[in-house]
């Protein structure tokens, strides 16, 4: 049940009905977690978007990039975005034994993989500075400097819409998840 303030995409104007018209002609709907979003900030959801377009053109494969969004939203509890990111994922090629590995920190079958999702579970549980070792066991697994920060700007892109729709409560519009 939504608890701010939700308008349907019909129903919207200005800046509003054309951040919502966009995605619409993108995705063929639009998903309940970008209606509360643009609903209440236009400015919020496309710079959510933006940054999201940003990750296709980062190191990361789409593959890479599901990993993150699959282990940050198991992290923080987000059965919205767990929803979505596992039907997304399934669309992006992982297969189901890489999408549960990423939710719960299980062998997947690849070493680069896992150590993906090791090395994000890290960043996000951890406070302070992220030790050494981490850092270190990540590089080694074949994750160069650059992939890191891209790493940390998916973890940034997953943990806003993790937050809406926790504050929101948002309803499912993707089929439910384990």
């Amino acid at each position: 049940m939504n608890r701010l303030h939700v308008i349907s995409a019909k129903d919207a104007a200005g800046p509003t009905a054309d951040v919502f018209n966009s995605i619409k002609r993108s995705l063929g709907m639009v998903p309940n977690a970008f209606l509360v979003a643009g609903t209440n900030s236009p400015l919020a959801l496309e710079a959510a978007l933006a940054l999201d377009a940003a990750l296709h053109k980062a190191s990361l494969s789409i593959k890479e990039i599901e990993i993150i969004k699959l282990t940050v939203s198991q992290e923080s509890g987000c059965d919205y975005c767990l929803a979505a990111h596992t039907m997304i994922s399934k669309g992006a090629g992982l297969a189901e034994v890489e999408i549960l590995a990423a939710r719960h920190g299980t062998p997947s079958g690849s070493t680069k993989s896992d150590a993906l999702s090791k090395f994000v579970r890290s960043a996000v549980r951890t406070t302070g500075t992220v030790p050494a070792n981490v850092v270190d066991e990540f590089k080694q697994a074949g994750y160069s400097d650059q992939q890191i920060i891209d790493t940390l700007l998916a973890i940034t892109s997953i943990t806003f819409t993790n937050l809406v729709n926790r504050v929101n409560d948002t309803p499912l519009d993707f089929p439910a998840v384990k």
